[in-house]
């Protein structure tokens, strides 16, 4: 590994002592969006303008939303025979078919910018600009705990590891935290010289990646030791907004204000791909599928983009996408499901979008926030969507029977979907009733498609043999018109 140059971050601190002290955000007016890096105001976080791009105009907007509680549905207990509740078929500013039942959690007295599933989906973790870390309980909603020796600055990210066992946070005191998350212990703190725009466990515990503003790079730490691994500066022209692992651990993922991706791979300390203008304005989040073969980026162009990272190509159809008309505004965040059928998305726009990823279109839109949807999660067995905004609240919305919803299955019928079942993986998927090979067509599109990346993988080895080693894996790739 390479050793640690001298603009990499400083060693490990002790844990700070209890500071309660909120640290107010400065405003970060519009015109500062398109200045170049060195021209922002150093008090104002990238997070602020690159993944949530945010207004600190704090004015409330929309009705009170009631809270309720929705998995009440399964556990409350029945009301006293001598004062009978109505029951209520549903909840929430849902659109008249829906019917989503949810969960409101309050508690956060400021921006909350990042939420995450813990513990067998049975917790939920969030961040806040309040400089608070919440640990909350799935059931009743209620706060298990406020994390202690918490920073004195804005919480900008956070991120769990996959055992539940640590989190980490960066907040706007450009310091990386990690905690043991049963005992609620601060496990090790480190200070960058730059703000930190985001942080991400690798799905098996060793490694943290920081995304840097000033810097426009990417550090990778020993999530054990808190040491450096790797320090990669000027990685991107303008700053990070968001960065990721793929599920092997060994690959980052970083997108940026100058609407670029890249991926960069932890063994050979390498970038393998860069896909340069691949959206038409800046990328405020990522995140890769489990097998590691797919990207979804999402945009202030108001589209999501779902890429193959081995090509770095999409496509107009199947999986490989663009998302289109779901949001009316910037996309601030984006989630895949366990096993890829769906996606999440959340924006500017006050909704949480639920994507059909092998079609590629909009299942569902939930609303009910007030303000920008900043952070989205999916639980691991799909029954539940997490969502963060920046009207303080946390909403936790059941969608286990979405399928069944007459809306979404009026949406369905007006596209000509039928659903059939996969011959490999056995999971259900959509075709046209008009296309005039679906009934040829047995697998589902990733099937299909991890049959391709075989016969490709085969045609580039033996591409690779007949060319003396040469390694076709890094490539650059310049996709669309748009400066």
């Amino acid at each position: 590994m390479a050793s640690q140059p001298a603009c990499a971050p400083s060693c490990p601190e002790t844990p700070d002592e209890g500071g309660k002290a909120k640290v107010p955000l400065p405003p970060v007016s519009s015109g500062d969006l398109e200045r170049p890096p060195h021209e922002l105001p150093c008090a104002a976080p990238v997070k602020a303008y690159g993944r949530l791009k945010l207004s600190m105009l704090e004015a409330r907007q929309g009705r009170p939303l009631a809270p309720v509680d929705s998995l009440g549905l399964t556990r409350a207990s029945p009301p006293p025979e001598e004062e009978p509740t109505p029951e209520r078929k549903f909840w929430g500013d849902q659109e008249t078919l829906s019917k989503i039942p949810f969960k409101i959690m309050k508690g956060h007295q400021h921006i909350v910018t990042s939420c995450n599933f813990c513990v067998d989906d049975t917790k939920l973790l969030s961040g806040s600009y309040d400089c608070t870390v919440k640990l909350w309980d799935a059931v009743d909603g209620s706060v298990v705990r406020d994390f202690e020796h918490r920073p004195k600055a804005p919480v900008l990210d956070c991120s769990v590891t996959a055992d539940s066992r640590r989190f980490v946070t960066a907040s706007h005191d450009k310091a990386v935290r990690a905690w043991d998350l049963e005992t609620g212990k601060l496990l090790w703190k480190i200070k960058h010289k730059t703000f930190i725009a985001s942080c991400k466990l690798s799905p098996d515990g060793k490694y943290v990646v920081s995304a840097l503003d000033v810097d426009r790079g990417i550090c990778i730490t020993d999530a054990e030791t808190a040491t450096t691994v790797s320090y990669v500066k000027n990685h991107h022209a303008r700053s990070l907004t968001a960065c990721c692992f793929d599920s092997d651990s060994q690959k980052v993922a970083s997108v940026s204000l100058d609407k670029n991706i890249k991926i960069w791979d932890l063994a050979s300390q390498a970038t393998l791909l860069s896909i340069t203008k691949a959206h038409s304005s800046a990328i405020s989040n990522c995140c890769f599928t489990v097998s590691g073969h797919f990207l979804c980026t999402s945009s202030w162009d108001k589209t999501l983009k779902i890429w193959n990272v081995h090509t770095g190509e999409f496509r107009n159809s199947g999986a490989c996408v663009t998302l289109m008309q779901g949001h009316e505004g910037s996309v601030s965040s984006c989630h895949f499901s366990r096993d890829t059928s769906f996606l999440v998305s959340g924006g500017f726009d006050r909704t949480v979008a639920i994507w059909d990823v092998g079609e590629g279109y909009r299942k569902l839109s939930l609303k009910g926030h007030s303000d920008w949807v900043t952070d989205v999660a999916i639980s691991n067995n799909k029954k539940w969507v997490l969502s963060a905004s920046k009207d303080r609240t946390v909403r936790l919305w059941n969608i286990e029977e979405i399928d069944q919803i007459p809306m979404v299955i009026k949406y369905k019928k007006a596209l000509g979907l039928k659903v059939k079942q996969c011959e490999v993986c056995e999971k259900p998927f959509s075709t046209y009733e008009s296309d005039i090979f679906s009934e040829t067509v047995t697998k589902c599109v990733f099937c299909r498609m991890s049959e391709d990346l075989s016969a490709e993988a085969l045609s580039a080895e033996a591409l690779s043999s007949s060319s003396g080693g040469e390694d076709i894996r890094s490539r650059e790739c310049s996709l669309g018109t748009d400066d």
